[in-house]
């Protein structure tokens, strides 16, 4: 085994973030590039390269949702002894789960917005759900990110319609908070800067997300101190307990004085302008050296020959 390892960053992948992902694998491995050995592979399946070789490779995994994000790439990893960056296969399929992840806010005593959990093949009735829930609601797949499959309902009539369209996968419905978007990256437990996310439409979902213009973010965002250190605390809470390793980025929503967990993301987006690097400019990282803070974990293990 060589001291130095080969960083390969696989990017791209079949899932509905691909064009997320193909943007975040070519601005990390550019980034990776000033300090390691990178090679950048295309991933077009859902199977590991025959080329990864685990004497003198580690994986990079810049991929969102399905084989990527939900633990199925790291299981592959972990049984072919190859090195990656990010949080393990049980952990990635924890996080990639709305629902669970708000049940272990809950049980740690962090506030998260009322919600229900449903399998599209048997959507609720909107009454029911009203009954429940109230009017004014968030319906989101609960095992996808970039705002993929967002839908905002004020009216039964909405509610309806949406549901009626919804024929498979696992879905979340929740009590809609109306406040402040916030988010914090956490950097090997510790968490790093709290950015703000303004988006223009008042909705913060895929097109606010990707068009240049849509969205303001103010960095550090403009809190209390007080404030500040609950969020940043819960959101090292959070990724202890869901067994996260490495990064992660952690969504919250604040109404008044008072934070709502979201969401956990184990590969959040890596462009230059992405949240996470937002976030770790608030501590003084560049996007280079964030990159060489997010690989060097994983040179580590692969360097003790500690297992995945």
């Amino acid at each position: 085994m060589i001291s130095s390892p080969t960083v390969i960053v696989l990017y791209g992948g079949v899932g509905s973030e691909r064009e997320v992902s193909l943007r975040s694998g070519e601005a990390v491995a550019q980034a990776l590039r000033a300090r390691f050995s990178v090679e950048a592979w295309l991933l077009q399946q859902e199977a590991l390269p025959a080329a990864l070789d685990a004497g003198a490779h580690i994986v990079f995994p810049a991929l969102h949702g399905s084989f990527g994000e939900d633990g199925q790439l790291q299981a592959l990893l972990e049984a072919a002894g190859i090195h990656y960056c990010g949080s393990d296969a049980v952990a990635s399929r924890l996080c990639m789960d709305k629902a669970a992840t708000k049940a272990i806010a809950s049980d740690l005593r962090i506030a998260v917005p009322a919600a229900l959990s449903f399998d599209g093949a048997q959507a609720p009735l909107a009454d029911a759900v009203i009954e429940q829930l109230g009017a004014s609601l968030v319906i989101k797949p609960a095992d996808q990110g970039s705002s993929v499959g967002l839908h905002f309902t004020e009216h039964r009539s909405a509610l309806g319609v949406t549901l009626s369209g919804i024929r498979s996968g696992n879905w979340l419905i929740e009590q809609r908070i109306r406040g402040r978007e916030l988010t914090v990256g956490v950097l090997k437990g510790a968490a790093m800067g709290i950015v703000e996310i303004v988006s223009q439409s008042g909705v913060y979902d895929y097109q606010a997300k990707y068009t240049p213009g849509s969205t303001e973010y103010q960095y550090p965002a403009s809190l209390e101190p007080a404030v500040e250190a609950k969020i940043k605390d819960h959101a090292e809470q959070l990724f202890d307990a869901c067994g996260c390793r490495d990064f992660a980025r952690v969504d919250f929503l604040l109404e008044g004085t008072r934070s709502y967990f979201l969401e956990i993301n184990t590969l959040p987006g890596l462009t230059a302008t992405s949240l996470l690097p937002k976030s770790a400019s608030c501590v003084g990282f560049d996007f280079e050296q964030l990159a060489a803070e997010l690989v060097a974990p994983a040179i580590a293990r692969f360097q003790t020959g500690g297992a995945e």
